[in-house]
């Protein structure tokens, strides 16, 4: 009897022994976020979208982004640009088809969000997402919001407000003792225009494209869908109606100041055919309107090729549309949701993978100088000597990446504040939200008229907002067969389900 405990004792001791022993290795073998070193095996790779120019050293920095996210989370990716005028296309045909990529940016974030392409996000945001929850705003993810109330994308920590900003030649400026904040009216710009072209015939004294500019925003109107279907609404009014911004007063005083432009030979012959974008590094333009946050001179100067002034026109409103302009979403087909998530928490939280996807790699892109700041490494030929107005190698398209607020700053000749940053976050806490943050309205059911829309704008639009058609005969044209696409019946819809939105809010 004693012999027999004795005998189970020591089987169970043994027994115990080794299954503390499996679950101490159960333990060090656990996937850590952090440390890709902890686990073995192959690490998962991702199928990554986004927008821009393929870049010469694009698979380069792909190669050294893997190696550091291999290491860090077990997540490599398959980084892949498409060009501007391409993208929206292309991440169209991939959704119809329904491929199994996993990351995009989101260029049309509302419309394939209802049609059920990206991966529902909330559950991950509130556990192995938290990080990347809590470095972005608040009120991002409260313009990102779906009308269910679900969060589908997310969006790049940026300026909040999108203003519109006039900008101007920095040389030009200082000849002329220009008072560039005294122009803040598209009718206010008309002697200056006049001046630039007498004065200064090397310029185009105003610039513009075929996507040209939301002139709408100065009187206080955003979309509310997007800019291919003119329905806005007054952004501070909490009972603005939906309007055809087509069928009033202040979009016809625009078009006939632009008319007038055009017919004096301010704006540029090419306007209603210029691709957005389209404007050459160095091309003389006096007068170029562009959106962004605060300080966006140091960027639009390195774009331009010299320096620019410039005078932001429109409010710090937080619009719909200006926090869903940079947003990445999860395909909802993928493969690898938890992977997704652990790569956008990565993105938003490291600032060392952050940087390498905005700005190279150090040392082959770019350096540091003694404050820390970025300074950017000049292409040069294969005898060592600069290729003046080269494109860079590598550019990150910043709005559509991640977290601005750990990016380093830029130095250089114009280089920008070593307190941006700072600058930034007293901007975001100073804007004022739209009444209408967060609604998309949902037309679902109206997709035959919202295309008819599309074709009728791409028809129309370029030649009327660049002044290159005479007003009184197309205007009447457009709005005639947007009423034949039903397009009244498409604001009424909107206007219903806006009201039963303001309803919820109130």
């Amino acid at each position: 009897m004693l012999k027999r405990s004795r005998h189970r004792y020591i089987f169970m001791t043994i027994s115990l022994i080794l299954l503390l022993t499996a679950n101490m290795t159960g333990c060090s073998r656990e996937p850590s976020i952090n440390n890709y070193d902890t686990f073995g095996g192959e690490p998962v790779n991702l199928i990554y979208y986004t927008i821009g120019e393929p870049d010469k050293d694009l698979q380069l920095v792909n190669d050294k982004i893997n190696e550091i996210m291999a290491r860090k989370i077990g997540v490599t990716i398959t980084y892949i640009k498409v060009g501007w005028q391409e993208y929206e296309d292309r991440l169209n045909t991939l959704i119809s088809a329904g491929s199994t990529f996993d990351i995009a940016f989101a260029s049309n974030y509302a419309t394939t969000a209802m049609r059920g392409s990206w991966l529902r996000l909330d559950d991950y945001l509130t556990s192995m997402g938290k990080d990347l929850y809590n470095n972005v705003d608040p009120i991002f993810w409260q313009g990102v919001r779906m009308n269910d109330g679900s969060i589908y994308g997310v969006p790049t920590n940026k300026e909040l407000a999108v203003r519109d900003h006039w900008m101007y030649p920095a040389s030009i400026v200082e000849k002329y003792n220009i008072d560039i904040t005294k122009y803040n009216t598209l009718e206010s710009l008309d002697p200056l225009l006049r001046m630039i072209k007498q004065e200064e015939p090397a310029y185009i004294p105003m610039e513009l494209d075929r996507d040209s500019h939301n002139f709408f925003a100065l009187y206080g109107y955003e979309y509310i869908v997007n800019n291919k279907i003119p329905l806005m609404v007054k952004s501070l009014d909490p009972n603005a109606e939906v309007v055809n911004i087509f069928e009033t007063k202040e979009a016809r005083q625009v078009l006939d100041t632009l008319r007038h432009y055009y017919k004096e030979g301010y704006i540029n012959k090419d306007a209603a055919l210029r691709e957005p974008g389209g404007l050459k590094r160095g091309a003389k333009v006096f007068w170029k309107s562009s959106s962004g946050g605060p300080l966006p001179e140091t960027s639009w100067s390195k774009d331009r090729g010299y320096k620019v002034v410039s005078n932001p026109v429109t409010p710090t409103v937080v619009t719909t549309e200006s926090v869903r302009g940079g947003i990445m979403a999860v395909n909802a087909n993928t493969k690898h949701p938890v992977e997704c998530i652990k790569f956008l928490n990565l993105l938003n939280t490291d600032p060392e993978i952050r940087n390498l996807f905005n700005y190279g790699i150090e040392g082959v892109h770019y350096t540091l100088d003694e404050q820390g700041q970025v300074a950017l490494i000049p292409t040069k030929d294969s005898h060592g000597d600069l290729i003046p107005d080269a494109p860079a190698r590598y550019t990150g398209v910043q709005y559509t990446q991640g977290n601005w607020f750990i990016l380093k700053t830029m130095g250089g000749d114009n280089p920008e504040p070593l307190d941006k940053w700072d600058q930034f976050r007293k901007y975001n806490a100073d804007v004022i939200k739209s009444t209408v943050l967060g609604f998309t309205p949902d037309l679902s059911k109206f997709t035959v008229q919202t295309d008819n829309f599309e074709m009728i704008w791409k028809k129309y639009y370029p030649s009327l907002m660049t002044g290159s058609v005479d007003v009184d005969t197309i205007l009447p044209k457009f709005n005639e067969e947007l009423k034949q696409a039903g397009i009244d019946e498409v604001r009424q819809e909107v206007q219903t389900q806006l009201d039963a939105w303001r309803d919820l809010k109130r």
